[in-house]
């Protein structure tokens, strides 16, 4: 059987909200999405586990028949195996079997029955009413159409099956439920950010934690539990056991509180979670009664300038040890004490790492009295600057606050001086105690249409500054606690951080005489030498008796952008071979990693992750030290290149370790295969043919290139002369003319052998020659369209049919794929050259972005300094003289 993809996974849902689409808002449906994912898939779970304890009791427990029967209706054998529990009425089959009043008689006790067999998941589907699906129209008509709904929905979900066992990586079902999150936050816009934070800024702040096994993760303002999720799949990749740890959260919102939990039991943390529905600031659900109690991370993103009652403000001696802010507006200070008061104080202590906004860092009365104590105790550790408009419902810039517990900062210093001294570097640790690191991280973004987004590589510089607390010009900085005071306890990153980029210099003397300063060239020397650039490459020298500038080469001379290109083309060339040199040794280690039988058999699912992960690590590392020698890219670029391609092939690689180079390729052509196959639309049930442009989509997938690249010359080729002709076509028919079928509006003139075309009122004669060329290319016009569907036709169709005949050719695409399939070899050939031409496409964007510096600074300089208030005089005068010529000539003037 085939493995589910992502990507199908993903389509299957997107295709299920579609059935409510347009009804009602995003942040409304989602719920009812949500609930019947569950539904579906701890069914297909529990079915799974059901399989197993039939084929297993019979050996071990020496069950008859009979007493096998009632044995798969006990709930010991599930939860031993941490699969739910689903009693009969909650099973899928009972609830497929409705089409009247499905709610009522099936949907809602099927529910209650799973919330009353596992506790964690009770109160979970109390607000779920599906009859709400049907509208707000008359009661029997709204009823009636949500059964309709129900119905569409309860058939679209029992399509798939969504066992772990069918996935191509274990985890798919969490990928596909953080997938469709997003997409609830994107259609809920303003509103997504009450229960989303931007999965980039997650991962970001669960590296600054770093999260070990064993670790108690929390998050007062739990959302949809992105947090906990992400610092629990940290571990994992780390090599470290999630199972011996533990997440605790809260949320005011319910809504976010049945998402948040339908993501951890998802995730496979089916009992080592507390989640709690209330206000956190009035009714914490997590109230520490000894240190044990508290937690090692908390990790949060509370909503921003909340407004609060500091009366009912409970636990207030602990939770207000710093001081209270204004009531209005000003709740931010006061979810960061709770924060710091639910963290570990014994030991190495605990560590807060939170979103806030930008106000909490400079404004006065009772905030600036919490910074100044807590500066005093030397509770906050960094301070770190985010783009604007990362965040959903909120445009302004926010920032991340790292504290750890009074004291507590020395741990991490000597943490930090043993990895050095075991590492060997001779390098002293940085000391981070009396000091906080600001980084103003507010241009490292990338620009979308909607919003900003935080790539990997900007993650990866972040991450890294922040580990080794360096400072980097124009980006981070060192504080210590007595500027800091001098500052009156302010906060505000630009003071300490100002990337504002320097005032362009503007050489007076260049603008009125002409030349280049040399301290401007010099200024960019070492992006000259990374290019191996020389200034007579650029400029020409003057007389030494004026070192102090350089001339423009003559015009023709000069260097246009393909000329900057070409100078720039060596180094460029020689850091692609180091990259080339670099794969082809490197490349082992996910060979290395691929799924074989010996592997699945000795490994288990985490550990393989583990093994994948120290994977990235190692290329990282490798990566950054050999490329860099090049001297063309810094280390920030090298390793962003390496994280933005490896979070982009993240799934890829997954299913590598799982199911090898075979279970990669096949997972990209039924990728390819289902955008191709006719889609059935959810609401109507009827079949749909894909379009022209989905079926291009689909021919641009990187897998049809690699194993069927004669089919795509072909069809480029069909579609070319398919372009020549139709645009010989519009030029022949550039007037008014008769209808391609040529039926009607010809009237031959026997003198002249023209045809007159009255169809639109207007006369157009033709001669016979116009006409057979008119004849001609509309045959060809047609031959042409026909080729290329026969050619997409050939490419891929449903097959074999049913039943198969003898001589049936399989389609191209599958045909193609059962050709490698002969070949281990080639199979793993075409994904390490498609992984490699991934990541060589993200090196290339780095080493683009790194050019453009160099043609801009020429640029800059051309703009500034290539003509002269000299040269515009002395081009006046000629003008003026010639102008006087002209008037002479004319007897306007002696």
């Amino acid at each position: 059987m085939a493995k589910l993809t992502l990507a199908q996974l993903e389509r299957h849902l997107f295709a299920a909200a579609d059935i409510l689409r347009g009804t009602m808002d995003a942040a409304e449906y989602k719920d009812y999405i949500f609930g019947l994912l569950f539904l579906k898939r701890a069914n297909d779970e529990f079915e799974a586990a059901r399989e197993q304890i039939r084929e297993q009791a019979p050996k071990e427990l020496g069950l008859s028949d009979e007493l096998l029967e009632g044995y798969l209706e006990e709930k010991a054998g599930y939860t031993e195996r941490g699969v739910l529990f689903v009693p009969k009425p909650a099973r899928w089959q009972e609830i497929s079997s409705g089409n009247h009043n499905i709610n009522e008689e099936l949907l809602r006790p099927a529910l209650q029955a799973l919330e009353g067999e596992n506790h964690k998941l009770r109160g979970l589907f109390d607000h779920l009413d599906f009859n709400r699906i049907g509208g707000s129209g008359a009661a029997a008509g709204a009823a009636k159409l949500a059964d309709h709904r129900l119905g569409l929905l309860i058939a679209h979900f029992g399509r798939v099956r969504l066992r772990t066992d069918d996935f191509e990586f274990p985890d798919l079902i969490g990928a596909a439920y953080e997938y469709l999150i997003k997409e609830f936050a994107d259609s809920a816009g303003r509103k997504g950010g009450e229960f989303y934070t931007p999965r980039a800024v997650v991962r970001m702040m669960v590296e600054l934690l770093d999260p070990r096994q064993k670790m108690r993760v929390y998050d007062p303002c739990v959302g949809s539990g992105g947090m906990l999720i992400h610092a629990k799949e940290y571990v994992e990749e780390h090599g470290g056991d999630s199972t011996d740890m533990f997440f605790a959260g809260q949320d005011a919102n319910s809504g976010s509180w049945i998402m948040s939990t339908m993501n951890m039991v998802l995730h496979g943390v089916s009992t080592r979670f507390d989640l709690s529905t209330g206000d956190t600031l009035t009714e914490p659900a997590h109230v520490p009664r000894s240190d044990a109690d508290r937690f090692d991370g908390v990790l949060s993103n509370p909503p921003f300038s909340m407004d609060y009652e500091l009366e009912n403000l409970a636990h207030s001696t602990q939770r207000a040890e710093y001081g209270a802010t204004s009531e209005r507006g000003k709740a931010d200070l006061m979810f960061l004490q709770h924060m710091l008061w639910m963290t570990k104080r014994e030991g190495r202590g605990g560590m807060v790492i939170t979103v806030m906004p930008h106000g909490v860092l400079f404004r006065g009365g009772g905030e600036q009295e919490i910074r100044r104590k807590l500066l005093d105790e030397d509770a906050i550790e960094a301070v770190i600057g985010l783009a604007p408009n990362l965040f959903y419902g909120t445009g302004i810039p926010a920032c991340i606050l790292v504290l750890r517990p009074p004291g507590k900062k020395r741990w991490q210093d000597e943490a930090t001086a043993d990895t050095a001294r075991q590492g060997g570097s001779g390098e002293t640790a940085p000391k981070r105690a009396g000091k906080i690191l600001f980084i103003n991280a507010d241009r490292e973004f990338h620009s979308e249409r909607a919003q900003n987004v935080l790539l990997p590589e900007h993650a990866e510089k972040i991450v890294s500054t922040f580990r080794d607390f360096a400072e980097v010009p124009g980006f981070s900085r060192v504080v210590t606690r007595a500027e800091l005071r001098d500052n009156d306890d302010n906060l505000n990153i630009r003071r300490y951080v100002d990337n504002t980029p320097p005032p362009e210099p503007q050489d007076v003397r260049a603008h009125l005489l002409g030349g280049v300063p040399r301290a401007e060239i010099e200024a960019k020397r070492e992006l000259l030498d990374a290019y191996g650039v020389r200034l007579e490459d650029l400029f020409a020298e003057r007389d030494p008796v004026d070192p102090d500038y350089l001339d423009f080469l003559p015009e023709e001379d000069r260097p246009d952008a393909d000329r900057l290109a070409e100078l720039a083309r060596p180094s460029e060339d020689a850091l692609r071979v180091v990259f080339d040199k670099w794969w082809d040794e490197e490349s082992r280690q996910l060979e290395a990693v691929a799924a074989t039988p010996q592997r699945l058999a000795e490994l288990t699912p985490s550990e393989r992750k583990a093994a994948l992960m120290a994977v990235r690590g190692s290329l990282m590392t490798s990566f950054v030290d050999r490329l860099r020698g090049v001297g063309l890219l810094d280390r920030y670029a090298l390793a962003g290149a390496v994280a933005g391609w490896w979070y982009e092939a993240k799934y890829d690689l997954l299913a590598l370790s799982e199911n090898g180079f075979a279970g990669v390729l096949n997972g990209w052509v039924e990728n390819v295969e289902t955008m191709l196959a006719p889609e059935q639309d959810p609401k109507t049930r009827k079949v749909r043919k894909r379009n022209a442009a989905e079926r291009r989509q689909a021919y641009d997938h990187k897998v049809v290139a690699a194993i069927a690249p004669d089919f795509l010359e072909q069809l480029a080729k069909a579609d070319e002369r398919k372009a020549e002709l139709d645009a010989r076509w519009k030029e022949l028919n550039a007037q008014p003319e008769s209808s391609e079928d040529g039926d009607g509006g010809e009237e031959a003139d026997g003198a002249s052998g023209a045809v007159t075309d009255a169809s639109d009122g207007e006369e157009v004669v033709r001669t016979a020659e116009q006409l057979a060329e008119l004849a001609a290319v509309k045959k060809e016009r047609a031959k042409a369209g026909a080729l290329i569907k026969r050619l997409e036709a050939e490419f891929w169709f449903p097959w074999p049919s049913n039943p198969p005949k003898l001589d049936e050719e399989p389609p191209r695409l599958t045909a193609a794929r059962q050709k490698l399939a002969e070949d281990p070899e080639a199979e793993r050939r075409v994904v390490l050259e498609l992984l490699r031409d991934d990541l060589a496409r993200k090196l290339d964007g780095h080493v683009v972005r790194r050019r453009r510096e160099l043609v801009d600074a020429y640029q800059l300089w051309t703009d500034k300094y290539a003509v002269s208030l000299k040269e515009i005089r002395a081009e006046r005068e000629r003008t003026a003289a010639e102008l006087d010529g002209f008037l002479r000539e004319l007897g306007y003037a002696d």
